[in-house]
């Protein structure tokens, strides 16, 4: 058991920071938080103490949306939206991936990138690839992180460099889910590309394992209006791009991710509502390619889950942070646009959508309430912190000023965790 002490700020409520100036955090031995309090209780006061001085302790952030196998793209090929820039740029790189010296190049750089943006925890899209997409888990796993790694299954409107059969996505997905049975915080989930690369073989196949094995499921869903188009004409029978889901097993019968939701709005809105369907807010590739802004405050007001995602490389860069700097930034133009109907969001709500909403989809993750994961950050801002600054205002020009060089230390579950290696 250890008890950490510094400036502390997290998220019970969206609402509202908890902030304890110099206070503490126990942490049990199980890597889980005992308490957060503004003085040590006596029954701790002979553990072990580890003091940041004026530093600020903060959860870790966690991205529910990242293409690995992207890398590589990763600030470039920003010039088309998204089916065209799929197709230029995205599948030719995600096919070099069947070289498995190349996905560990690559796929050891986006670990390290990870862990030095101060993301502990992410839901991973990879590749076809059985091989490469163990490999991503092992590196996963090898620096303490947590994760879920999908192999994806696309099997129609896709290169033939990229195109898996329905018994190879099916078999693939296994290898992956088994090769992960013995790691505590990395395991596999249900990948769809999305739905003009599936078809409904390969649909009805990825719902059937994801139900049959209690897997949780992750895809795209109404990024682009084009893309939209697409799927009434490739689905007719569905009501909506969520339908199509929903109609496969993969719409909240299991545990669901959708990135993007840009144009979410009716049934669509109702069946996420209904089925507690996470929408995964990427703002920064929304912008990139062009795509929309996502309705996040409606979403929150209906009580849709809501969590972020940095999208790379569609996205371009991995900081959550400036996912949480992107995030304010839209709901603004989104409030601006819509006559100020619906309010913008606050500091406390897009930081608690990085911290304790996206980190309810790995378990208690998010926040330093009794119970949950101690995945923590530790943050020098002496560079950019003014006497007199409140401790909201030190984070909030984090969020807007900082970068890695502030991060001093990264925890997940309890353990600190090292730049890993390259």
């Amino acid at each position: 058991m250890k008890a950490y002490q510094a400036n502390i700020l997290f998220t019970p409520t969206p609402e509202r920071f908890e902030m304890l100036e110099h206070g503490y955090v126990v942490v049990g031995d199980d890597g889980n938080v005992v308490g957060a309090f503004a003085s040590l209780p006596d029954e701790y006061k002979s553990i072990e103490l580890v003091d940041y001085g004026n530093q600020i302790l903060i959860p870790a952030m966690n991205d529910l949306h990242v293409h690995a196998p992207q890398y590589r793209n990763l600030g470039i090929a920003m010039d088309m939206e998204l089916l065209p820039w799929l197709n230029t740029y995205t599948f030719p790189e995600e096919s070099k991936y069947r070289d498995i010296k190349y996905a560990e190049r690559m796929y050891r750089r986006f670990v390290r990138d990870l862990w030095k943006l101060g993301t502990m925890r992410a839901a991973i899209f990879a590749t076809i690839h059985p091989e490469a997409s163990c490999l991503l888990a092992d590196l996963l796993n090898e620096a303490g992180m947590g994760g879920l790694v999908g192999l994806v299954g696309m099997d129609r409107n896709s290169p033939e460099t990229l195109s898996n059969t329905v018994e190879e996505a099916v078999r693939g997905t296994l290898r992956v889910l088994n090769h992960t049975a013995s790691m505590p915080l990395v395991s596999a989930i249900v990948t769809p590309r999305f739905v003009p690369s599936c078809t409904p073989e390969m649909m009805t196949a990825l719902g059937r394992l994801a139900n049959d094995n209690h897997l949780p499921v992750q895809s795209h869903l109404s990024e682009n209006q084009s893309e939209i188009a697409w799927v009434k004409e490739l689905e007719p029978e569905s009501s909506c791009y969520g339908d199509a889901y929903r109609r496969y097993g993969m719409f909240g019968q299991t545990p669901t991710l959708m990135a993007h939701c840009c144009y979410t709005e009716g049934e669509e809105f109702e069946l996420m509502r209904k089925n507690h369907v996470f929408a995964v807010h990427c703002p920064t590739s929304n912008c990139n390619l062009g795509s929309g802004i996502a309705p996040i405050r409606r979403f929150m007001n209906a009580g849709i889950p809501v969590a972020l995602g940095s999208d790379v490389s569609a996205g371009s860069g991995f900081s959550i942070f400036r996912v949480i700097h992107y995030t304010l930034q839209m709901s603004k133009m989104k409030w601006v646009h819509g006559a100020h109907k619906e309010a913008f969001l606050s500091l406390s709500e897009a930081f608690w959508l990085a911290t304790k909403s996206g980190g309810s989809f790995f378990g208690k993750v998010g926040s330093f309430e009794p119970g949950y994961a101690f995945d923590a950050l530790v943050i020098d801002d002496s560079d950019l912190n003014f006497d007199n600054y409140t401790l909201q205002h030190r984070l909030e020009r984090y969020v807007y000023l900082g970068d890695d060089r502030q991060l001093k230390h990264r925890f997940c579950q309890g353990k600190e965790i090292q730049a890993p290696k390259i």
